[in-house]
């Protein structure tokens, strides 16, 4: 039985208290967060006999084997390096941080520990996406020629400030399934290989990056076109296009269900094909079934389709990137 703590209580949390307390390889043994009335709340909605105020209580006790890591993503990387000191294994939510320099430091704890560790890019362990992957290989669509991909999502009111903007709460989404269509289509060098321009609209709230969409051209020739923003909408779409045909979600790439879960395949000239994918789990449930096998295994990085240590960082470079260079474009047009 693996025995979890919980860093956080907010809606994520929440949703993954309810994935670890539905599966019969793990039990939430304890949580911790800042406000005493929230904690409370939390650790009895959820059956949590233990909850501590102090992060650093929670991953001082011997009784927790692995640690996720609920807060917002400014605050990933002190959690993860201290969790990294005392030896426990992580699950830490998206995005990785909010700065390389973040990252960096928070995979040379882990490597230096050699702990476990995956970050809560949840979709890309249920079986959906190793069923793109499938197809990606199979040499249906041809040679790749562009991706395309969206997340709007009307969340400004409920998003963390310090979380640093859409980019990094939504555009972690379709620029992590960009990074796993090249490396899945076009070997595993090809993603770093690429060049990259971006445009951005500033919050009148809070000043981060509320309207985001980004172009890249990987050096192979393949382009792609992203966008995201937590302004307006609730919408989604991501394609795949090949010489020979295209590969789209018809259901959300990034919160795939118990359930029927749906693909489309057309190739050019011909009647689409609607490719349906059962699953017995939601991505949340997938995401900890795989912590609760790796951890059995003895495994210190996931296989894929989940993200490895690297493939964060890689991910963590392109939406560097794309911030950077929306905040630039953003203050030249005001």
């Amino acid at each position: 039985m693996l025995r979890w703590g919980i860093l956080g209580t907010s809606f994520i949390s929440d949703t993954m208290a309810e994935a670890i307390s539905a599966s019969d390889g793990s039990r939430i043994e304890a949580a911790a967060g800042r406000d005493p009335q929230r904690l409370s709340d939390f650790a009895a909605r959820h059956g949590i006999a233990r909850h501590y105020s102090g992060y650093d209580a929670l991953l001082d006790d011997p009784a927790i084997d692995v640690v996720y890591v609920g807060l917002p993503n400014n605050m990933h990387h002190e959690a993860v390096i201290r969790a990294a000191e005392k030896g426990k294994a992580v699950l830490s939510e998206k995005s990785l941080t909010t700065t390389m320099a973040e990252a960096e430091a928070l995979a040379q704890a882990v490597r230096d520990r050699g702990i476990f560790f995956l970050e809560g890019l949840m979709y890309l362990c249920h079986p959906l996406m190793a069923k793109a992957g499938e197809i990606l290989r199979s040499g249906r669509l041809g040679a790749i020629r562009s991706v395309s991909g969206l997340y709007a999502a009307d969340i400004w009111k409920f998003v963390n400030p310090m979380g640093k903007g859409t980019i990094f709460n939504l555009g972690c989404y379709p620029a992590s399934l960009l990074h796993y269509v090249i490396q899945t289509a076009c070997g595993r060098d090809a993603f770093s290989s690429r060049s990259t321009s971006a445009l951005g609209n500033v919050s009148s709230h809070d000043g981060n990056i509320c309207d985001a969409s980004l172009s890249v051209r990987f050096d192979n020739g393949v382009l792609a076109t992203l966008q995201s923003t937590d302004s307006f909408g609730m919408s989604f779409s991501f394609s795949i296009r090949g010489e020979r045909g295209t590969l789209r979600f018809l259901t959300n790439p990034w919160l795939p269900t118990a359930g029927e879960n749906r693909l489309e395949f057309c190739e050019y000239g011909q009647a689409p094909e609607e490719i349906v994918v059962l699953s017995d789990h939601d991505a949340f449930g997938h995401q900890v079934r795989l912590v609760e096998n790796c951890l059995k295994a003895g495994l210190k990085d996931a296989p894929r389709p989940a993200p490895r240590l690297a493939d964060s960082l890689e991910i963590m470079s392109l939406l560097s990137a794309w911030d950077e260079q929306a905040r630039i474009s953003s203050a030249s047009s005001a």
